[in-house]
């Protein structure tokens, strides 16, 4: 039986023969941290990371070796742990935890850049628990533990964890910080991975334990990774440029002005740990996470524009060396420690976001400092500026929805015809969407895991089927999918919800007052400074006056072929002082999920854009909708929505009529036309 080190092997000696030789741990090392990076759908790119210009056979030994070692077991799956699993995870830990004097450990679904994107490497949380949901903590003592998940994943956790061993916490209700200074005993040392918790998140966890009488204490090593013995390495995918004529701004010209927001701060440096910013400010993106085209890396960007950039720089083939020029001196991720150091040594004040800076950083610099650092403590500098899209994005981002918009009107019309059979499951349907996307020949991922639920499955707010979970899409039940693409010039998520056949009137009601939800927001006119929360309830109004809600939020930024969940703005009940600015893009998603039964959601992305009142006494702001496919007609009470209403939905399928419909022919041109009929 042949095994990877047979293929190393033979590889090395391959390579060797066509002029690039590696010694046998340096290649083992490559292919590891290559096969630990996700596969997207935009081929196998990372082939010159081993080998320039490589040779068909050369090419097929990477790929046969990358696949093998893609398949070795690393402890995480996508439907929770096989009995017992849990278990002795837990104990392990607890055990681990003993041995270094702590009395507790928090484990947050977090890497060292606090973001909802994180590497297999670093999915600990999942790991222990079984949960794979995008947000949550587990929180384990010696002799309780608890699991903190938001709405989204009420019915996911206890589908996926065993809440004998974890007890679910309803989150933001109660905060594991708040749970911590209630539970903890005094006395208590409670360990945390200063790496995985924002600046903020720490000092908060410090109160607690405070509260508590407890001691707060950093800890070196995550105990997580001493027991979880499959772990995978950090991934290797390649960096490219992305072009300025996608771009529509230099990486030159985007330094210099986030630069002079630094000096203008008072700070000599800023420190970019959030990995869609670096991608922004650098004009390049990567592949290092699950479906969101970054580099993992941190940055210092000092107030002269100059960028130290600290990445694997096995990363970096030699065109992304010759795109980021002069200006950016890569640097080993190691140096940061040191570097940081150095600021605090020097005096010198280092801007950090307080929500997203990992706590070790300050912890670097207060090492330097011999004491308390020179900080600036304020959001990230780059996160409204990559907010806030210029011309050439937007005009990126319309034509993605355009083709993206054809593509998921080509499944709607297959879906008509297949779907009441009754013999397409959720997978099946999902990876329709998938091949028809493919089939445009211009996509480079998904933008997300596609939420594919039909029946009860799709009252799961982040569902996602598996081979155990999937259910076939059946007459008298609605199905949802929630799905999007990532191209080079721009990024598209979107949910439709359909009908299977005829849908009950409770379903039509339900989904007309989600569709009102959504027209209101869609046809809002708002005053300059005007933030998100304070829109919300209109996507909610027409639920609320039956009784109902939802537990996410309407609306979430979305990046230019980077983040599908992008800040700093979005639409939620929660707090956000965050105003909407001009060429913001944000979703708006109202949604109902009733238990048990089915779920509805009705997203397009909107960008927001200057609105031409005449007679206004002020400057307003509107949104431009950007998603182009059908709403199903049958799911529409139609005697339940206003002249107005009834006016949008109408222009809108008009809209969706011309523009997709251009792009179609035969019988699928022909229920486009059918499903965009005026009502």
């Amino acid at each position: 039986m042949s095994t990877p080190d047979d293929g190393l092997a033979r590889l090395a000696d391959l390579l060797r023969s066509n002029g690039r030789s590696y010694a046998p741990d340096e290649l083992s090392a490559l292919m590891a941290g290559i096969a630990a990076a996700p596969e997207s759908l935009a081929g196998a790119e990372w082939v010159e990371l081993v080998a320039a210009n490589a040779s068909p056979q050369v090419r097929a030994e990477l790929t046969a070796l990358r696949e093998t070692l893609a398949n070795r077991a690393d402890g995480l799956g996508d439907s929770g742990l096989a009995a017992g699993e849990a278990v002795q995870r837990l104990a392990a830990l607890r055990t681990e935890l003993k041995g270094r004097g702590l009395d507790g450990f928090i484990v947050p679904r977090a890497d060292e850049h606090q973001g909802e994107y994180v590497p297999r490497a670093a999915q600990r949380l999942a790991w222990l628990t079984g949960f794979t949901g995008s947000a949550g903590w587990a929180v384990v003592l010696a002799d309780k533990a608890a699991i903190f998940i938001d709405g989204r994943y009420t019915l996911q956790v206890r589908q996926q964890v065993d809440v004998s061993l974890y007890a679910p916490v309803d989150y933001p209700a109660t905060t594991p910080d708040a749970w911590l200074a209630e539970n903890l005993a005094s006395g208590a040392r409670f360990g945390f991975d200063p790496w995985l918790h924002g600046l903020s998140e720490a000092e908060r966890l410090a109160t607690a334990c405070t509260k508590a009488g407890a001691t707060l204490v950093p800890v070196e090593g995550n105990p997580v990774d001493a027991v979880w013995t499959s772990r995978p390495p950090p991934p290797l995918s390649p960096v490219i440029p992305q072009p300025v004529e996608l771009a529509g701004e230099s990486s030159e010209d985007k330094r210099a002005r986030i630069a002079k927001a630094v000096a203008d701060k008072g700070a000599d440096a800023v420190l970019l740990s959030q990995p869609d910013s670096i991608a922004w400010l650098l004009n390049v993106r990567g592949g290092d996470v699950p479906r969101t085209p970054f580099p993992l890396s941190f940055a210092l960007l000092r107030k002269d524009a100059g960028v130290d950039l600290f990445v694997d720089q096995r990363k970096l083939p030699a065109a992304t060396r010759a795109h980021l020029g002069n200006g950016v001196a890569l640097q080993r991720p190691e140096a940061l420690a040191g570097a940081l150091e150095a600021l605090g040594r020097e005096g010198r004040t280092v801007w950090l976001d307080p929500q997203t800076a990992p706590r070790w950083a300050l912890d670097r610099l207060a090492s330097g400092a011999g004491g308390e650092p020179k900080l600036v403590r304020d959001m990230d500098p780059v996160a409204l500026p990559k907010a806030c899209k210029n011309e050439v994005e937007l005009a990126g981002v319309r034509a993605a929805h355009r083709r993206d918009g054809a593509a998921l009107s080509r499944y709607l019309h297959w879906l008509a015809s297949e779907a009441t059979k009754g013999e397409t499951d959720e997978i099946a349907a999902s990876d329709k969407l998938q091949a028809l996307r493919e089939a445009t020949g211009a996509i480079r991922d998904l933008s997300f895991e596609t939420i594919s639920g039909a029946g009860a499955n799709g009252a799961i707010v982040h569902y996602r089927a598996s081979p155990r979970s999937a259910r076939k899409l059946r007459r008298g039940e609605l199905y949802l999918v929630d799905s999007g693409g990532q191209y080079r010039d721009g990024t598209t998520d979107v949910t439709r919800t359909v009908a299977i056949g005829e849908p009950s009137a409770e379903m039509k009601d339900r989904f007309t007052r989600v569709l009102k939800g959504h027209i209101a927001l869609a046809m809002a006119r708002f005053p300059v400074g005007t933030t998100g929360s304070q829109l919300d309830a209109l996507a909610r109004y027409h639920l609320w006056q039956a009784g109902l809600d939802y537990d996410h939020g309407t609306g979430h930024g979305v990046g230019a072929y980077l983040s599908v969940h992008e800040g700093p703005h979005r639409i939620s009940k929660a707090h956000n002082a965050v105003a909407l600015r001009p060429g913001m893009i944000v979703s708006n998603e109202p949604g109902y999920y009733k238990t048990d039964a089915y779920g509805i959601r009705i997203e397009n992305l909107v960008a927001v854009r200057e609105a031409k009142i005449e007679g206004a006494d002020r400057a307003y702001l509107e949104f431009e909708t950007l998603t182009l496919a059908p709403i199903d007609r049958a799911c529409i009470e139609v005697a339940l929505l206003s002249g107005p209403e009834l006016a949008w939905l109408n222009a809108y399928h008009a809209r969706v009529r011309e523009v997709v419909g251009a792009q179609l022919d035969g019988e699928a041109r022909a229920w486009l036309e059918a499903a965009t009929r005026p009502l």
